[in-house]
């Protein structure tokens, strides 16, 4: 269960629990790294066949090599049965999705530098973008969202989503629905390394793309490692953290429920920590999170996460609880203080912030608009949420005139040779002769 440790200086090497956490890495066992580069190779070569084949192994689903692709009347027909409540709140939490990420949206700019001289950046959207979206155990259709409307923001021409089948053949039924509401009609019924491989290679009915986004399970998320360099990727995506930084003024009941409802992704490894200024206080949230664990239906993943990586840090000050956030550097962080905007210019790292009892972790998760792919093993140092910015190229233009080549061009042959670079000063050398 989770446990309360004291950090008097932060400054000190950790001990404990504390320790463990900050010493976590994005890694793979070596048994998951060398299935999935078997798995990636024979996608490569045997293409559709291997798909099918690992589809059948993993899924225990049966489907025709290249026989993926979800039909369009699936789409339509998944929308149609759709839970009317829930279309209702996935259609709000679109268009919040939507609004907050056209703020994002760059735009090519250009700059007259004098003499006809012009310099600039070119802003353009990726081709084509494969969405990875799980749906064994949870269907994470919010996942979808958060992936492809960045993507429909940019502009992307051709946006593919692979998803596992169910026993039917079909991917789940939400996540095809929200996929026909999000006007995605290019989804395929195939999931993890397989999936990955299909597209980064391209396969006979699978046509490869420029970028892979979206979470997975550990043979997912190795496998993105293992295209990287072929295809782009957002992240390398971990097990979900919070870290939620408390005074007196906090409700130990709303802490208690905000770290549980991190530690039920599934994987046994998510990271819930509390900092907090007494052990009072620790003993109450300690106290609350058992009393809620045990009315919650996944309290056995739960449990496991908590054992691993719950943590409840009493520390002497809120100075020193930023600090300790920032050295951190969590996924999320939830400021549950009785002034949390006093604070906020203090968090360097974090993937996202919550400030105030009313901003619990999932309204972010689902609703508020901004975006749920977030760094993890504190990748938050210096990695951001996946946003629009992920699915555009900024293409650098020049254009020089003989003036003004004829005025800085010894300049640049004098660099060029200093790094011995003869060609590169003799490629300005014969225009300015020429001139």
């Amino acid at each position: 269960m989770v446990t309360i440790e004291e950090c008097n200086d932060i400054h000190l090497p950790p001990s404990g629990k504390l320790a463990a956490i900050l010493n976590r890495q994005a890694g793979f066992p070596e048994e998951i790294l060398s299935k999935v580069s078997e798995i990636i190779k024979r996608v490569d070569v045997e293409g559709d066949n291997a798909v099918a084949d690992y589809t059948e192994a993993f899924d225990k689903v049966t489907l025709t090599a290249g026989n993926f692709r979800v039909p369009q009347k699936a789409l339509e027909d998944a929308r149609e049965v759709m839970d009317p409540d829930l279309m209702e709140a996935v259609a709000e939490a679109e268009a919040n999705i939507r609004t907050f990420h056209c703020r994002q949206r760059k735009e090519s700019w250009f700059l007259e530098d004098g003499d006809g001289v012009v310099i600039g950046k070119r802003i353009s959207s990726l081709r084509r973008v494969g969405i990875c979206v799980p749906g064994g155990q949870t269907p994470l259709l919010s996942s979808l969202m958060m992936s492809a409307i960045p993507a429909q923001v940019a502009g992307v021409d051709e946006i593919c989503v692979v998803t596992p089948p169910q026993q039917d053949g079909l991917p789940h039924n939400d996540i095809l629905a929200t996929a026909a509401m999000l006007g995605l009609n290019e989804v395929y019924g195939i999931g993890g390394a397989q999936a990955v491989a299909a597209l980064a290679f391209g396969t006979e009915t699978i046509p490869a793309v420029d970028k892979i986004v979206g979470p997975g399970g550990p043979y997912t998320v190795a496998a993105k490692q293992q295209v990287y360099g072929k295809v782009g990727i957002e992240m390398i995506p971990g097990p979900s953290e919070i870290a939620i930084l408390m005074d007196d003024s906090a409700n130990p009941r709303y802490v208690a429920a905000d770290l549980l409802s991190q530690a039920e992704h599934g994987s046994g490894f998510e990271a819930s920590i509390c900092i907090t200024l007494s052990k009072v206080l620790a003993d109450q949230v300690a106290e609350e999170m058992e009393r809620q664990l045990d009315t919650l239906p996944r309290n056995d993943v739960i449990s496991r996460a908590l054992e691993n990586f719950g943590l409840i840090v009493v520390v002497p000050d809120l100075h020193s609880g930023v600090q300790l956030v920032n050295r951190i550097a969590p996924e999320h962080v939830e400021i549950l203080t009785e002034d949390p905007w006093s604070l906020l210019g203090d968090i360097r790292n974090a993937g996202a912030v919550f400030l105030g009892e009313s901003s619990s972790e999932p309204v972010g998760d689902y609703f508020a608009g901004t975006n749920h792919v977030l760094p993890t093993n504190g990748a938050a140092r210096y990695a951001s949420s996946l946003g629009v910015d992920d699915f555009i190229k900024a293409t650098s233009v020049i254009h020089y005139t003989q003036k003004r080549l004829s005025d800085t061009g010894p300049k640049i042959m004098r660099i060029a040779r200093a790094e011995d670079l003869e060609a590169h000063a003799r490629a300005i050398q014969v225009r300015l002769e020429n001139n």
